[in-house]
């Protein structure tokens, strides 16, 4: 019943295509952790590349609505920038970084690549 955002169907597609593996750990107890989180529903983290000093974190905008949510990590970013899907960083691309995370703005199911430069 209700829409298709209502009933949460992309992250329970994604519940089942792309299970949790579970992996066997020492007995010490270790805190919950995760590297990204996204504040709306409406927007999908699709990927994290992994690139010397830098991630790029690919998102897209799923319920085809207008949203502005918040990119948070618990990585050291030092910077923050737009960049095309070739990875190159996009001119006016510069994303301020600041206490809530990045923040960004999608339109109906757009996707956004950030670039982010990491400490050292």
């Amino acid at each position: 019943a209700g829409s298709f955002q209502a009933a949460g169907v992309i992250q329970r597609a994604y519940n089942l295509n792309f299970p949790l593996h579970v992996m066997p750990a020492s007995s010490a107890q270790c805190l919950a952790w995760s590297a990204f989180s996204v504040s709306s529903p409406a927007v999908v983290l699709e990927t994290a590349e992994d690139r010397p000093e830098a991630m790029v974190v690919r998102l897209y905008e799923a319920h085809g609505s207008t949203v502005v949510t918040w990119l948070q990590t618990s990585l050291p970013v030092k910077e923050a920038m737009l960049c095309d899907l070739l990875e190159r960083p996009a001119a006016q691309g510069h994303l301020p970084l600041e206490q809530r995370g990045v923040r960004l703005s999608f339109t109906p199911f757009r996707v956004l690549s950030v670039l982010l430069v990491l400490r050292q």
